[in-house]
Order: structure tokens, then sequence, then C-alpha cells
């Protein structure tokens, strides 16, 4: 069984992304949402992959540190509220760097990846 190919795009602060470029992503992909890898020491972020995995190995070929690579969820119809950033990925599962859960445990990351993705996001 073939999956359809889809094409990762890297968002950064001299390229941001549309709400309604989310919004056709995730009709195209998943129906609701849009899975995205910020790289918050780089301060940009994948987008447009089937799983977290696919946009982490593209950040890393572009050179990032997996350390910094968090998995999110991004729900367009949800744009400006709480439940616009879901923080959940296996990549995120890292008990060497204290974060035991598919989640985002550290407040302060947490806020990091909201302001990246604040920014990335117009």
């Amino acid at each position: 069984m073939e999956s359809e190919s889809t094409e990762i795009e890297i968002v950064r602060d001299d390229s941001p992304v549309r709400v309604s470029h989310l919004a056709e992503l995730a009709g195209r992909i998943t129906g609701q949402l849009v899975k995205a890898v910020v790289d918050v020491a780089g301060r940009s972020m994948a987008i447009g992959g089937l799983m977290h995995a696919d946009e982490e190995a593209v950040l890393l070929d572009l050179g990032s540190r997996q350390r910094d690579l968090w998995g999110i969820n991004l729900y367009p119809d949800q744009h400006g509220t709480d439940d616009f950033i879901e923080f959940d990925s296996m990549i995120n599962l890292r008990p060497g760097q204290g974060n035991r859960s598919r989640s985002v445990d550290d407040p302060a990351i947490r806020a990091e990846i909201q302001a990246i993705v604040g920014r990335l996001v117009a």
C-alpha cells in the first residue's frame, strides 16, 4: 500500500506560514490537524509530514540537534485559542532529557515553543 506523498516545508521568521495554508495542509493530510516539529534553538518549524519523525529527520539533515526538536500538532480551526497547539508526539519521549511522556513536560520549553509558533504562524 502506497501512502500519499507530502512535501515537508520549513517555516522560519523570513517565511512565516498563514493559518489558511495550515488549514489546507490539514485537509489534505489528516482532516483537522497539522503535525509539526519545532526547533527551539533554530527558531524554525517543519510542517507537512505524515509523521513527526519524518519532519524531525528533515530538520536533522539541515543541521538541527535532536535535543532541540519537539513534536506538536496544530489545529488551524483553533487558531487564537489555547487549543491551537497540542503537545503530543512520540519524538518527545526523552527520559535522558527528563521528558518521560509524549507531551512537553517542561513549562519553559512549552512557553518557548508557543512563542516560536506564535511568530511563525501569520
